[in-house]
């Protein structure tokens, strides 16, 4: 579809408004530009309590570090090593109840090619990492009660 240059910023807000995953763009400082509606159903924020606030919302205390050292690695790179690829991870909704969520990155340019920020997609994945995770301990149980039995 296309549209004319004057229709685009309304255009493009309402693509990430209505989006099926969580948007969330942060500038180089980590604070919340971007917060969709899919981000205020998977994390539990509104926008209001979202925008303007660090990421440190959504990342668990014991992840932090590791997050805020890989965020600054690919923000000096101006990209990330999981460009392509989604990434499961824990994360925490407004109530402090963790859930897993895949993520998707990429660095955010300007015309010049300067860093804007980081610009992630998130899809709650919580319902499918247990019942996979309940997989795995079922099949470990039925492997060792074959080999007791053999």
């Amino acid at each position: 579809m296309k549209t004319d240059a004057t229709q685009l910023p309304d255009f493009a807000e309402r693509l990430v408004e209505q989006a099926p995953d969580a948007i969330v763009f942060a500038d180089t400082a980590g604070t919340i530009h971007v917060w969709n509606a899919a981000a205020e159903r998977i994390f539990g924020f509104t926008g209001r309590e979202a925008l303007g606030a660090n990421l440190n919302i959504i990342i668990p205390e014991r992840l932090r570090e590791a997050h805020w050292r890989g965020f600054e690695r690919a923000l000096g790179e101006r990209t990330t090593k999981y460009a392509g690829q989604a990434l499961p991870t824990r994360s925490t909704r407004s109530d402090g109840t963790p859930i897993y969520v895949e993520l998707s990155f990429s660095i955010v340019l300007d015309e010049k090619g300067d860093v804007l920020g980081a610009l992630a997609h998130a899809r709650d994945i919580t319902e499918r990492f247990e019942k996979e995770r309940l997989d795995r301990k079922r099949l470990q149980e039925l492997e060792k009660a074959l080999d007791r039995k053999i």
